[in-house]
C-alpha cells in the first residue's frame, strides 16, 4: 500500500540539496524571532489594568510564558541541527545525510504543530481583547 505525505512540500524539500534545507532552517529561526516579537506585544497588551484582574488574562499570560520558553527550546534544537549540517558538510565520520534529513523532517513537523498551536493562542488573545 502506498502512503502519501500530509504535506507534499515536506517531501519535496527533504529530497532537495542540503543548501535548501539550510535555508529552511534559517527561515524557521526568523519565524521564531517574529513569534517572540508577537509574544512581547501580547504581554504588553495583557498587562493592561483591565486584564490584570481577569482570570482569563492570567491564563493567557501563563500561556505566553510557556510559549516563550518553548520558542527557546525549539530555536536551540534548530541551532544544533545547523551545527550537525556543518559537521556533515565537513565530512565528519559517523554522520549521514539520511540522519540529517530525518532530523530535519522531525523539526519541520514540530514547527508545523507549534505554528498551529501559536495561531490558536493568538485567536484566544484577540478574542478576549475584542470583548473588553
Amino acid at each position: 500500500m502506498n502512503t502519501t505525505s500530509a504535506n507534499p512540500k515536506t517531501e519535496l524539500l527533504l529530497g532537495a540539496g542540503l543548501n535548501v534545507l539550510h535555508q529552511e532552517s534559517h527561515e524557521w529561526q526568523e519565524t521564531i524571532a517574529f513569534w517572540k516579537d508577537e509574544i512581547r506585544f501580547f504581554a504588553n497588551l495583557l498587562n493592561k489594568k483591565d486584564l490584570k484582574e481577569s482570570e482569563y488574562g492570567k491564563m493567557l499570560k501563563n500561556l505566553d510564558t510557556i510559549h516563550e520558553n518553548l520558542f527557546d527550546y525549539l530555536s536551540d534544537d534548530i541551532i544544533a541541527h545547523e551545527k550537525l549540517l556543518a559537521r556533515l558538510i565537513k565530512g565528519e565520520k559517523g554522520l549521514s545525510d539520511g540522519n540529517y534529513r530525518d532530523q530535519h523532517r522531525k523539526l519541520n513537523e514540530r514547527m508545523d504543530v507549534f505554528s498551529k498551536d501559536f495561531k490558536e493562542l493568538k485567536k484566544m488573545v484577540f478574542g478576549h481583547v475584542k470583548k473588553l
